[in-house]
């Protein structure tokens, strides 16, 4: 059984659209893309690159994966992550796409739940989903997630889609390993336990 592994980049206040730049998702009117950079620090970078090292797949939304295949696939040889990110094997979740081009890309067909089910049962190792807001609300709401991983920044915007949105479904979690970077970045890996515990004082 394959684990599925939710990496994402967040704010305090739990915003993760657009992180990586101002054009890269400005839906609802979103103005503030390009909001993880200057939150971000070496330790930031050397933890998301320690995520990669004992995955061997990414699953993608449609918008991730055409961010991610516009850039890659031309991207500075010389930096380490351009090889890895292009041999990685991709899983691409979408309603409109008919084909995918960037090497090694599949595209998955009929229901996106079955087959999430199906690919999770097959052969392999870990498996990586970056950004895919969308698809990631799909995963949680099927009990898909295996793990979080997840980075929240010392920067809040007040607007923007989050990871756990209004109708996130209840879940405890175990946290695996939390640190806080000297930027004050909290990079936090977390298991769900299934349901949230209630008690009063």
């Amino acid at each position: 059984m394959r684990e599925i592994i939710m990496c994402t980049f967040l704010t305090l206040d739990g915003v993760m659209q657009a992180p990586g730049g101002p054009d890269e998702d400005a839906e609802s009117g979103f103005t503030h893309g390009g909001w993880q950079k200057p939150a971000s620090d070496d330790e930031v970078g050397a933890a998301v690159a320690g995520w990669y090292e004992h995955s061997d797949a990414m699953l993608l939304g449609r918008r991730t994966y055409e961010i991610f295949a516009s850039y890659w696939p031309t991207a500075d040889p010389a930096n380490p992550f351009t090889a890895r990110m292009n041999a990685m094997r991709k899983y691409v979740a979408s309603r409109t796409l008919t084909s995918v081009e960037w090497q090694n890309s599949t595209l998955l067909r009929g229901d996106v739940v079955d087959a999430l089910r199906e690919l999770k049962a097959s052969d392999g190792g870990r498996i990586n989903v970056v950004g895919s807001g969308d698809l990631a609300q799909t995963l949680m709401r099927h009990g898909l997630v295996d793990e979080y991983r997840l980075t929240i920044h010392p920067v809040v915007l007040g607007t923007g889609k989050r990871l756990f949105a209004d109708g996130a479904v209840p879940t405890a979690l175990e946290p695996v390993s939390v640190s806080t970077t000297k930027g004050g970045t909290v990079v936090g890996v977390y298991r769900p336990t299934g349901q949230p515990g209630y008690d009063s004082y």
